[in-house]
């Protein structure tokens, strides 16, 4: 036996297939994955890839622990325990099926389908099995819409307003940049990849800024940090703007050629002299002053924002503002200028043939995400009320806020709740089925990306474990299930993809899945990053062909994108909104709620997690070593004030929640600012509790945004014998976990 063991070993054959990584980041790797006799061996980023450039990150590096990790969920399973007990059993795909399919009939029957809600986002971020893999089932189904705004809706709500659905600047120019904005984006935690592409740029003498509340790993790397006030970004913008038309710094000639409002641009401004902006942000006036002047005198200029910019009352019309710039200075003249924020915009995808909005039933409800909380306890009055939640590509007890009244809602005996997972994760601790998700690894996807501007192909490397399926074939298995005829739902994975993708756009010319099946990747045809400056002569895709300071989209008022609402083609109802970018003071502030900061004086904000991607990877043993316990960051004076030490057990707290954390003293946040990262798990918390107990549900101004920093909380030191108890506790959870 043991020679035969050996020949096999011997005459294996060691396999590399081409994929790229399925999450929500904008660098969108592609990967090389190491397969022996049906086993992954490894993965690594192809050194060939222009933007991957051979590296994965922290939280990919060891992706086959993942794909191999004896808690994956592999079966489907039937909840036998108490809600929330993670408790299960065993059953078939059959029976799950028709459990289901019976529950979910039911329910229409009694009460109609729109008490059904779906709920995913971005757990995986291909084009088939990702955002909208689920769309056209639901809505073929008559459920309530669900209306996706958790990230970016916002931002490209005010981005759109201000110079259209456009690519902008192609990331990889950024190496011909002479001066860098990185504006509420972390690059090295959340968006790697393009942190090499700026240290060239500085290598060939452009200097990096990074505006940020904290002072982040990208920020502790640049030349120049601004530490600003949370939310009160707009302001900032527009004092830029206020020093660039008093100090006659700009384009005269790309305005007047290429964009429309100036005058009122230029009387909004007013109002934003640096002395103000300074007493609203924190940001000492000559600091705004010369981040002006060396924004405008320094070309080609280029901005970086991320998403988190959008979480904050104002944060659709502070992305506007922020959009106005590029076109002020005339940046967009030369690669290397502009705006980096969506490249997405690039790529032909068909996505009404994927989501098919001609399903949806007039009149039928939609239900934003963020208010989970609000929706499962009757807190939105909702008729009929909700019966069934399906839970696929997201953990919204983690991710979302108002986490204490999500627990409640799920803990409903009335409520069926299904979970497509990998893991048991704190959501799915809650379902009454468990349904089996593969990994990257065991999937066929095709992969857009929000990063740079490559196509990728996934190849599956390896043959499902278990009883896992592709998202693509739940839905596939549940509309059989449910009797829907429909010949969408009976398309194969590669049908889909030669179905949604417009093959025929310039962008694609040349490519074809063949290729991509042969490279892994493809560059769209857009030029290339030495050439590519979409909009040196203008060529915005807004109704006016120009950047719009005065947006003609304002008049229809706030609006969603059918992206991110099942593909709904309903505008947000009301009036219309500020032409002009506008700045939006926070809603929780000493300055709009004194009474309210008086009882909790500090602005908590939840950034991403260097080692998590949202929730991902949370409970993997090799991240959450290097992520660390649960921590809040404080200033030294806020720490002493409060009588906190280094690695003290702190309690963080509002009306909304609280919840329990490391106590991390330092400078690298401003005074009155706490920090604590967002995607820790409950079930690996002291307190079964995480940063969105704290965090709340009311929406931002554009696009129905989140508002994660704009929360006051207060910070106390937990005491001695509940620190000695949590310590015990976590203990238990890491034995057992």
């Amino acid at each position: 036996m043991p020679r035969t063991q050996a020949a096999t070993k011997t005459d294996s054959v060691k396999t590399v297939v081409r994929g790229a990584c399925p999450h929500d980041c904008p660098d969108t790797c592609a990967m090389l994955v190491t397969v022996e006799d049906g086993r992954a061996l490894e993965v690594r980023g192809d050194p060939e890839h222009p933007f991957t450039r051979g590296a994965l990150c922290v939280k990919v590096n060891d992706y086959v622990e993942r794909v191999y990790s004896p808690e994956r969920v592999l079966h489907p399973l039937r909840r036998v325990g108490p809600k929330g007990s993670g408790k299960f059993e065993r059953i078939g795909w059959d029976a799950a099926l028709n459990e289901i399919a019976s529950r979910f009939k039911a329910i229409i029957a009694e009460h109609g389908a729109q008490a059904i809600l779906p709920y995913s986002y971005l757990g995986t971020e291909g084009l088939l099995n990702g955002l909208n893999v689920g769309d056209a089932f639901f809505n073929r189904l008559g459920a309530s819409i669900s209306e996706r705004t958790f990230c970016a809706s916002g931002a490209i709500t005010g981005y759109m307003m201000t110079v259209g659905p456009t690519p902008g600047t192609d990331p990889e120019s950024l190496v011909h940049s002479r001066y860098i904005v990185i504006w509420a984006c972390n690059v090295i935690s959340t968006n790697l990849h393009l942190w090499p592409i700026i240290a060239e740029a500085r290598r060939r003498g452009a200097k990096v800024v990074v505006i940020d509340p904290m002072r982040n790993r990208t920020a502790q790397e640049a030349d120049w940090h601004i530490p600003i006030q949370p939310g009160t970004d707009g302001a900032l913008a527009l004092g830029m703007i206020n020093v660039i038309v008093n100090d006659n710094l700009t384009d005269n000639d790309y305005i007047e050629k290429y964009t429309v409002g100036y005058p009122e641009l230029k009387q909004r401004a007013r109002e934003y002299p640096p002395e103000r902006v300074s007493s609203i942000t924190g940001i000492p006036a000559a600091d705004i002053v010369q981040l002006a002047r060396e924004y405008a005198r320094t070309q080609p200029a280029a901005i970086r924002f991320g998403v988190g910019i959008e979480r904050q009352p104002g944060g659709g019309q502070c992305v506007r503002a922020i959009s106005c710039l590029p076109a002020l200075v005339g940046a967009w003249r030369k690669p290397g200028g502009g705006l980096v924020f969506m490249p997405n915009f690039a790529f032909p995808v068909k996505y009404e043939v994927l989501m098919r909005p001609d399903f949806i039933r007039p009149g039928t409800r939609h239900i934003n995400q963020y208010h989970l909380g609000m929706a499962l306890n009757g807190g939105l009055g909702l008729a009929p009320p909700l019966k069934a939640l399906f839970v696929y590509n997201s953990n919204p007890l983690v991710v979302a806020p108002d986490q204490d009244r999500i627990v409640a809602g799920l803990s409903r005996e009335d409520l069926f709740t299904v979970v497509s997972e990998q893991f048991i994760t704190d959501t799915a601790e809650f379902a009454d089925i468990v349904l089996p998700a593969t990994t990257q690894l065991e999937q066929f996807d095709l992969m857009f990306s929000w990063g740079h501007l490559y196509l990728t192909l996934n190849m599956p490397a390896i043959a499902p474990l278990g009883e896992a399926v592709p998202n693509t074939e739940m839905f596939r298995r549940l509309a059989a299930r449910m009797g829907f005829d429909d010949a969408c739902f009976k398309r194969t994975d590669e049908e889909t993809v030669l179905a949604i993708i417009d093959w025929a756009a310039p962008a694609l010319s040349g490519v074809d899945l063949g290729v991509l099946k042969r490279d892994g990747y493809a560059r769209l045809k857009v030029g290339t990053p030495d050439t590519f400056a979409p909009h040196a002569e203008g060529g915005f895709p807004t109704a006016s062909g120009k950047t719009e300071f005065v947006s003609s989209m304002a008049a229809r008022g706030n609006f969603v994108l059918p992206l991110f609402r099942q593909g709904s083609t309903q505008f947000e109802p009301g009036p219309a909104v500020d032409p002009i970018p506008s700045y939006i003071a926070p809603r929780e502030s000493a300055q709009t709620n004194p009474a309210l900061a008086a009882r909790y004086p500090l602005n908590i904000i939840s950034p991403k997690s260097h080692a998590f991607l949202n929730s991902c990877y949370a409970n993997m043993p090799h991240q959450r070593r290097i992520a660390g316990e649960p921590g809040v960051t404080i200033h030294p004076e806020d720490a002493a004030k409060r009588g906190i030490a280094e690695a003290r057990v702190v309690r963080v707290f509002n009306d909304r929640g609280s919840f329990k954390a490391l106590a991390h003293v330092s400078d690298a946040v401003r005074p009155g600012v706490v920090v604590a990262p967002l995607g820790y798990w409950r079930k690996f918390s002291r307190s079964r509790s995480t940063v969105n107990a704290a965090n709340s549900s009311v929406l931002a101004d554009l696009g129905n945004a989140p508002t994660f920093s704009d929360n006051l909380v207060e910070v106390e030191a937990a005491g001695q014998d509940q620190a000695r108890q949590d310590r015990a506790g976590q203990g238990r959870a890491d034995e057992t976990n």
